[in-house]
């Protein structure tokens, strides 16, 4: 019989998972040489080797992928046996896995810090990436639930919104267009755009709307963060559409100023996502449960 713990499962988990000792160690928030004494440990149980590192590359062997196949999926639903057991005794605890994308570090610190109070035995690991790697953890079931602008389409998922997440256009303060009331859509078919990469849901947005009023739109740049577009449209490079919550920390730049464009601001929301049919750990629905109550306090500057 077999005297495997379930520390030992999870090193092996997660090298498995992302290939890597080194990451692993990171995500587990301890050191490598602990991630590979269990990894050995679990090797001297099962009998065989499940790991085979050539260089800095990581391979399962055949014992491995077998061990892997079933391994990820009880973990998880050990994992919300602990968690339910917790919530029985009378405890909120456990750890909450979210994956958002980036535009959401404008207003998640707001709203997991109050849940945090509330709750201090929940530990918050939050991945914050661009659109494509979230949709990634997604289908690897890598988080328990997901926050975006645009839910995957293609995907099948579950997905509840939560608060609003208008999109608005953006030009530096010297633009001719400044201050202009009503500003016709057609007219922004004159002007050059900076954008986020293709497949970001701000980009995948704005072409729909450009695509819906039969506008040609003119991308001078792509940029790989909020930032640094916010950064080059003040620096009159050109007029970007950008989600309102990406000033909520400094409102009141001088350098940037909000068009007042026809059918606009465009009404979105940020959404919780989660894949369909998963069942929500313990931690996971009290946070969506938080998020149904308190979002209130979350939306200045909206």
């Amino acid at each position: 019989m077999m005297h495997v713990t379930l520390r030992q499962l999870r090193a092996f988990e997660a090298v498995a998972r992302l290939r890597s000792f080194s990451r692993a160690a990171e995500e587990m928030h301890v050191t490598q040489p602990t991630v590979s004494k269990q990894i050995r440990l679990l090797h001297e149980r099962v009998g065989l080797p499940l790991l085979e590192q050539l260089g800095k590359k990581v391979f399962l062997t055949e014992a491995g992928q077998e061990l892997y196949a079933t391994c990820a999926d009880w973990l998880e639903t050990w994992g919300r046996f602990e968690q339910t057991i917790d919530n029985l005794k009378g405890l909120k605890q456990g750890r909450l896995r979210i994956a958002a994308v980036t535009t959401t570090k404008y207003f998640m610190p707001r709203i997991l810090g109050p849940f945090c109070a509330q709750y201090p035995g929940i530990d918050i690991a939050l991945e914050v990436v661009n659109r494509d790697r979230l949709i990634d953890r997604m289908i690897r079931n890598q988080d328990d639930i997901y926050i975006m602008g645009v839910p995957p389409e293609g995907l099948d998922t579950e997905s509840e919104s939560f608060m609003d997440n208008p999109l608005i256009v953006l030009a530096p303060v010297a633009h001719p267009l400044v201050g202009c009331k009503g500003i016709p859509f057609a007219r922004l078919a004159e002007e050059s755009f900076l954008a986020r990469e293709r497949g970001s849901g701000t980009r995948m947005t704005m072409e729909r709307v450009f695509r819906e009023h039969g506008t040609p739109l003119r991308i001078k740049m792509e940029l790989g963060s909020n930032e640094a577009i916010k950064q080059a449209v003040a620096g009159g490079l050109g007029l970007a559409m950008l989600s309102r919550s990406t000033l909520n920390l400094n409102p009141g730049q001088e350098e940037l100023a909000e068009l007042d464009v026809e059918g606009f601001p465009i009404l979105r929301a940020w959404y919780v996502v989660w894949p369909k049919g998963k069942q929500l750990s313990v931690v996971a629905a009290t946070f969506l449960e938080f998020l149904r109550g308190h979002v209130q306090l979350f939306v200045r500057g909206q």
